[in-house]
């Protein structure tokens, strides 16, 4: 990477000199996985034979099992981990920027030789893997997109768990007295508003400090859920907490494809609406007036206010729909996941959407993609305990958290977000 740096000459002249930075985070990120990958190999050999589920056993069309050697193979593809970890370090000693190809390719060849090594004797459903992460991803990219409109319009949205959690108890509460799954969505919707509306009023009109009020939306909302659900939802479990759920809509020919096929067009409707909302925030975020004004008010409020742009008010309803989509992810805790509301159901969940955000690099697409990631991480720790593999029980609860670590310690450092990110305008 190259930057240009003022020079002053004897004369007094002023020059523009390049400076050369070496980026180095990626090849030293790289290299300790490898070396993670390589001692757990070593100190922990699995022997025998892996084997993959290709095909969905109800698919019309069938693929054979794929069954490779445990040791070699992972081993094998150390070897090629190395070499791409070489590559990284070989670009940064040469000032380039290391290709995301590089790290796509790197990330799916480690994950297979952790597979098969975990798999050793036993077997991986690829189809059942890849439709977990899907579906455990699900509130984690309506909660990043909520993140990603709310911070690129200059509010930093710390209440995700709240909008969340708020989603899924109107979602089962309304679900259960109307019997219609549609009605407790909207529901999830209103009740993701309300918690962006009390973030707005304090953090736009008071000027208190956008992360305080985040985090105390969050226990406020903890707290009022877990009374109410106490209170009323124990009592009358029948009639307020038993959601009408969502059913599964095979989209035809779609849904016959090998391995993609099932894991994304034999979803709920919250999940194809999930694609729509990812392609449609993205889409408008930088091809509409909309999302050119909100870039605008999150970048430089001063410069939008002079173009005639309300400021304040164009954070209060942007914060106001990134709570409505959040809350539709709340919604899928109750109406598609679990057939019913429980206290602190979300479980963290609004803080790995957050980092999911940064991950992402305040991008809808990115950070719907850092979503899945985080997903999969997820469902991966459920089918390392069904492999028995010697890893601790422990460790494999810490498991999407530590990817989440991961990811932000090796590539939040490299980005910058939006530069009005936090800090209120007051006008003129």
């Amino acid at each position: 990477m190259s930057a240009l740096a003022p020079t002053s000459a004897p004369d007094g002249t002023i020059h523009l000199a390049t400076v050369k930075v070496r980026r180095i985070k990626t090849p030293i990120l790289l290299t300790v996985i490898t070396a993670l990958l390589a001692a757990l190999f070593a100190f922990a050999p699995r022997d025998g034979v892996s084997t993959f589920r290709l095909g969905d056993p109800a698919s019309a069309i069938a693929l054979p099992n794929v069954e490779v050697p445990t040791a070699p193979t992972s081993w094998g593809i150390v070897v090629l981990l190395v070499l791409l970890t070489a590559w990284a370090a070989w670009d940064a000693w040469s000032y380039r920027r290391t290709g995301l190809w590089l790290a796509a390719v790197y990330g799916v060849l480690a994950v297979f030789a952790f597979l098969t090594w975990a798999a050793a004797g036993g077997l991986v459903p690829l189809t059942g893997l890849l439709f977990g992460a899907v579906s455990l991803s699900v509130p984690l990219v309506f909660g990043a997109l909520g993140g990603v409109i709310g911070e690129r319009v200059g509010v930093v949205n710390v209440a995700i768990e709240g909008q969340l959690l708020l989603g899924a108890f109107s979602a089962a509460l309304l679900s259960s007295i109307t019997d219609n799954p549609y009605v407790g969505l909207a529901g999830a919707m209103v009740g993701g508003v309300l918690v962006s509306f009390v973030l707005a009023a304090f953090a736009i009109k008071y000027l208190v400090d956008q992360v305080i009020v985040g985090v105390v939306l969050n226990v406020l909302v903890t707290g009022l859920t877990g009374f109410l659900y106490g209170a009323l939802l124990v009592p009358n479990e029948a009639e307020l907490n038993r959601p009408v759920r969502f059913t599964r809509i095979e989209i035809p020919l779609l849904s016959e494809i090998p391995i993609i096929g099932p894991v994304l067009f034999n979803q709920t409707f919250i999940v194809y609406l999930m694609y729509l909302t990812v392609a449609l925030v993205a889409w408008a975020l930088y091809r509409t007036r909309w999302g050119l004004r909100l870039r605008a008010v999150g970048e430089h409020p001063q410069a939008a206010d002079t173009v005639g742009i309300k400021v304040n008010v164009s954070r209060f309803w942007n914060v106001s729909l990134a709570g409505a989509i959040a809350g539709i992810g709340g919604a899928y805790f109750t109406l598609v996941s679990v057939p019913q509301f429980g206290k602190e159901m979300t479980a963290g969940l609004g803080f790995i959407a957050l980092a999911a955000v940064i991950f992402g690099r305040w991008d809808p697409l990115r950070a719907a993609l850092a979503a899945l990631l985080f997903g999969f991480a997820t469902n991966l720790q459920n089918l390392l305990t069904v492999l028995k593999t010697p890893i601790p029980s422990e460790f494999m609860l810490m498991l999407p958290y530590v990817v989440t670590i991961l990811a932000v310690a090796g590539f939040a450092g490299q980005i910058r977000g939006p530069a009005a990110a936090g800090k209120p305008y007051i006008k003129g």
